[in-house]
């Protein structure tokens, strides 16, 4: 990696633009970087950190820190760009920091969010070509092409103030810290946690499998019941080895026992089974028996039964009969009762037929009354002609009485016609000039809403405007105090400041301890400290006066910001109203003693009588459509009116002509009517009173003759009926009819015949039947107690059966939790072996196990190979700086009851003596960690995949080396040219300046430090 150029802007100090050109620092191989204390020399490397990462190092990234200068103007950006070389790639990458900067609009500061460019030179085109703006994308490119992380650049490019010296003379821990930092071993670091995690999780899977077993041993417990061997407690715990073998003991004497039991169970049931058999069979003969002397009892009574009823069914008997002889005169009976029942209804209807004649016709016969109806229908056939046409003139009529309505109807809308066409003319004229009238109001409408919004934004401005430039005088007004405050405090805090410099000897010997090195000489005597005055003022007072500048310094700049943005608001406001002014605004004269910058009141008034003609002209604007619509009504209404009249005026001509002979045919009609109707009032009124008489005459005829045929089949059945009664053998057809028995009382009489014989069947059988004669002979039987018997030998059968199936499930739950155990075990061997070399494994990496003999955990003994490296790359240097005196060397020794691993000592090849790198004095403290930095970059750079290293910065104290070791510390730095490095110093003693000719000098100033480049003569003169 090889810096080319640098440019920073508002960053740190740097209040303006500053560019370092490092190509021509770097051809001279190694360059100083020197300026007062503050101006700023580490600020340029931090721009260098930050432009490549985007943070800077160490507490200078703090919550709340800024980078921006406090010596830029408002309005410059804070930015970083950055020109390198890296992996044959020139790059050039620029970044903005989140910073505060004024609003676009209105008062005060908005942050603008941080941004990132990265563009690559191709040498083909000449041109620059843009990669990226994402800062995750370039800070990967950027750490993928470096290899290292911030920490590590910084570390390696960046060598900084005093942290190496601290490294040299640090513990073991802290030691660690660093180096794990630079070489990222948090893999290894990882590979201990991870072991423990899983030796972790291996004790919780082994002890999770012993708690599963002794779960599995209770319930093998509860199963074999109290007192089995299994139930007693198990001594082994959870993670001891013999649990399992204690557990499967158990499982294997429970077992036994459980079949034993088994065994006996099995015979209780057998037995039990056959006294179940013999107690069944015994129920069943004394039931038997008990059925039979039942049976023979039932049919004694019986039979006792049926004689009592046997003279009911005798008398049912005979009953029964009687009835088959009477059937035989069943016809004639049928016969009779049909002929009396149709005589009599045959009078009836005839005595109500004759009541409906008339008086001269009451007691006529049939043929008289026939004669009579022939009469009648002659004469009501001779009316039909006359029927036909009264119903024509009736039709006439209706048609007539049509006309009459259609014609009053055509005579109303006729004159109604009329009417309204008279005043047609003026109504049309009305309406065209309503439509006339609005269509101007529309166009006057569009003029006046083009005037009235720009006359409302004008007085809307106005109105700002008025505002604020009150607004603005009070911020001048603040502006004014704010930089009278702000000066006052400047000068305050430069007089502190210039008071605290001519006694800065006193505080910096104030510091001074007996012994040790003077901070700006370096020596360890001190004859003669400065002593402080009366106004000595204190870092204290000084930083506490640049703090109140400060704040004042920032009042200033937001005063003159609010005054800026409220001028700018106030001009854009004045402008807008004055804009388009001019004579006749709003339809008036031009007035030439209104002013320039009108007044919001005239602008008012303006806008007032704008709206209020623009909403009277809208108004009638909205009638246009109304109005054509009703114009274009009218004129259709005109139409249909005209050829409504015209369609009236023809019917009202052809109607006439229609009655006119509607008339003549009605008068023929009722001429030829007046003959046919008689004494009715109508034609229909006469026949209809004809066909009523016709039909009573009819039906009196029908009655008379069908009440003359039922009389005489009455007589004719009486005769039929009194010889069936004779041939049957009944003296009168009354006994014959007393004899008949209906369906019900014959079913009745012929079911209680057969039950009574089928029950006298029965008997008899059972009667005769030689078991039940003999279970009769024989004692009572007792099915009870032979019941009783059997239920105690099924509840015996029941209990046996119950204790084999308990004696079975015992059984066979002991078999499935033996086998889950044996599972188990199987499963938890594998477990338990892993457990145990994981936990081996676990305490080898973190040096807690008796094979770690020096206690040595895995990143450590990692961190002690890198220390071993660097130490060796750091003492070819270190031999060079002190002349073949010191080696640095890597111990591994355990330090009182620390774990070893992390020990750096130094040779003394005067002594021959190793001894504790604490005991080095100031100045060679120095050369050593500046060789231990230098080793250290070596080996980082090696492990971050060989990336070159073109550019380095070295922040080191130098004033603590004397004229000799200085010499042979600069020919270190300078034979790093050999494998073309530039090395940059940063450092303010002056022996320096003399020695390096290529110079980059940081010069402070009150409005913000500069850097200033000198090479050959020009730097060492000056």
């Amino acid at each position: 990696m090889r810096l080319h150029r640098l440019a920073v802007t508002a960053f740190g100090p740097f209040g303006t633009t500053q560019e370092i050109d490092f190509d021509t620092l770097s051809s001279a191989g190694l360059f100083l970087l020197h300026g007062p204390t503050g101006a700023g020399k580490t600020s340029v490397l931090d721009a260098v950190c930050f432009a490549l990462y985007g943070t800077v190092p160490g507490a200078r990234q703090s919550p709340g820190s800024s980078l921006r200068s406090d010596h830029a103007p408002t309005g410059t950006y804070t930015e970083v760009t950055l020109e390198l070389t890296v992996g044959e790639r020139r790059l050039e990458i620029t970044r903005r920091p989140a910073q505060q900067r004024p609003k676009l609009r209105g008062t005060g500061f908005t942050t603008e969010k941080a941004q990132s460019w990265l563009r690559q030179y191709d040498p083909a085109s000449g041109e620059w070509r843009a990669l990226s703006r994402s800062h995750q994308e370039i800070g990967e490119e950027i750490t993928q092409l470096l290899g290292m992380s911030r920490d590590q650049f910084c570390q390696v490019v960046l060598l900084p103030q005093g942290d190496f010296a601290r490294f040299l003379r640090a513990d073991a821990e802290a030691r660690g810290k660093l180096l794990g930092r630079l070489f990222d071993t948090r893999r290894f670091a990882a590979v201990e946690d991870r072991l423990a995690e899983l030796r972790k999780a291996a004790e919780r899977q082994v002890g999770a499998g012993d708690e599963r077993l002794l779960a599995l041993a209770h319930r093998m417990a509860q199963a074999a019941g109290a007192g089995s061997p299994a139930a007693a407690p198990i001594e082994e715990r959870p993670g001891e080895p013999g649990l399992a073998d204690a557990v499967q003991l158990r499982a294997a004497l429970a077992r036994s026992e459980a079949r034993e039991a088994l065994d006996i169970a099995r015979l209780r049931l057998a037995a039990a089974e056959r006294r179940q058999a013999d107690a069944r069979d015994a129920l069943a003969a004394a039931r038997e028996l008990a059925d039979r002397q039942a049976r023979h009892a039932d049919a004694v009574r019986r039979q006792e039964e049926l004689a009592a009823r046997r003279p009911q069914r005798d008398q049912w008997q005979t009953a029964l009969d009687r009835s088959l002889k009477a059937d035989r005169v069943a016809p004639a009976l049928g016969l009779r009762e049909d002929a009396e029942r149709a005589h009599r209804t045959a009078n009836a209807d005839r005595d109500r037929a004759r009541a409906l004649l008339p008086a001269d016709l009451a007691e006529a016969g049939a043929e008289q009354l026939s004669t009579v109806e022939r009469r009648l229908r002659a004469e009501l056939g001779g009316l039909e002609a006359a029927r036909r046409a009264e119903a024509r003139s009736a039709e006439l009529s209706a048609e007539r009485a049509v006309l009459d309505r259609e014609a009053r109807a055509d005579e109303d809308f006729l004159q109604d016609a009329a009417a309204w066409l008279a005043g047609w003319e003026a109504r049309r004229a009305e309406l065209t000039r309503r439509v006339e009238a609005a269509q101007e109001a529309t166009a006057r409408a569009e003029q006046l809403a083009g005037r009235l919004e720009p006359a409302r934004r004008r007085l809307a401005a106005a109105r700002r405007r008025d505002a604020l430039a009150a607004e603005l005088a009070a911020a001048r007004e603040r502006l004014t105090a704010a930089r009278e405050r702000r000066n006052e405090s400047h000068e305050h805090w430069l007089d502190l400041k210039s008071r605290r410099l001519r006694g800065i000897a006193a505080e910096l010997a104030a510091a001074l301890d007996p012994g040790a090195p003077c901070q700006v000489c370096g020596s360890t005597a001190h004859p003669d400290p400065a002593r402080a005055t009366a106004d000595h003022v204190d870092r204290a007072a000084e930083d506490a006066a640049y703090a109140d500048y400060s704040r004042a310094d920032e009042a200033r700049t937001a005063a003159e910001t609010a005054v800026a943005a409220t001028a700018e608001a106030w001009e854009a406001a004045r402008g807008e109203a004055r804009a388009g002014l001019g004579p006749g605004a709003v339809d008036g004269p031009a007035d030439p003693a209104r002013p320039v910058d009108p007044v919001v009141g005239e602008l008012a008034s303006d806008v007032e009588e704008l709206a209020r003609r623009h909403a009277e002209a809208h108004a009638l604007a909205a009638q246009t459509h109304a109005a054509r619509e009703a114009l274009a009504r009218a004129e259709r209404e005109y139409e249909e009116r005209g050829a409504a009249q015209r369609e009236a005026e023809r019917r009202v001509a052809a109607r006439t002509s229609r009655r006119e002979a509607l008339e003549q045919q009605q008068a023929a009609l009722e001429a030829e009517l007046a003959a046919s109707r008689g004494e009715s009032g109508s034609v229909a009124a006469h026949a209809t009173l004809l066909e009523r008489r016709i039909a009573l005459l009819t039906e009196a005829a029908e009655t008379v003759r069908a009440a003359e045929a039922a009389a005489r089949g009455l007589k004719e059945a009486d005769d039929r009926l009194a010889d069936a009664a004779f041939r049957a053998g009944f003296a009168t057809p009354a006994e014959a009819a007393a004899a008949l028995l209906d369906e019900p009382e014959r079913r009745a009489f012929q079911h209680g015949v057969d039950a009574w014989q089928a029950e006298a069947a029965a008997v008899a059988d059972r009667l005769a039947e030689a078991a039940t004669a003999e279970a009769a002979a024989l004692p009572p039987a007792d099915p009870a107690s032979a019941d009783a018997a059997h239920t105690a030998a099924e509840r015996a059968l029941r209990e046996a059966a119950t204790a084999l199936a308990a004696a079975r499930e015992r059984c066979e739950a002991l078999d499935r939790l033996s086998r889950q155990t044996d599972d188990e075990v199987r499963r938890l061997g594998p477990l338990r072996e892993e457990y145990e070399r994981v936990a081996r494994l676990a305490a080898l990496t973190a040096g807690t196990a008796a094979e770690n003999e020096r206690k040595m955990r895995l990143e450590s003994y990692v961190l002690a190979a890198r220390l071993e490296q660097v130490a060796a790359a750091a003492t070819a240097r270190l031999q060079r700086m002190s002349s073949g005196r010191y080696t640095l060397v890597h111990s591994d020794a355990r330090s009182g009851g620390r774990r070893a691993g992390l020990g750096l000592h130094v040779v003394d090849a005067w002594t021959g003596n190793e001894r504790d790198t604490a005991t080095l004095s100031g100045g060679e403290t120095f050369f050593a960690s500046l060789a231990l930095a230098l080793g250290l970059a070596d080996v980082v750079t090696d492990e971050a995949g060989g990336v070159r290293l073109d550019t380095l910065f070295i922040d080191e104290g130098f004033g603590s080396l004397d004229d000799q070791t200085l010499d042979e510390v600069l020919d270190v730095l300078d034979s790093l040219r050999e494998r073309d490095r530039s090395v940059g110093i940063v450092s303010h003693v002056g022996d320096l300046r003399r020695r390096i000719p290529a110079q980059l000098e940081v010069v402070k100033a009150r409005h913000g430090s500069a850097v200033r480049l000198r090479t050959g003569g020009d730097a060492l003169s000056g």
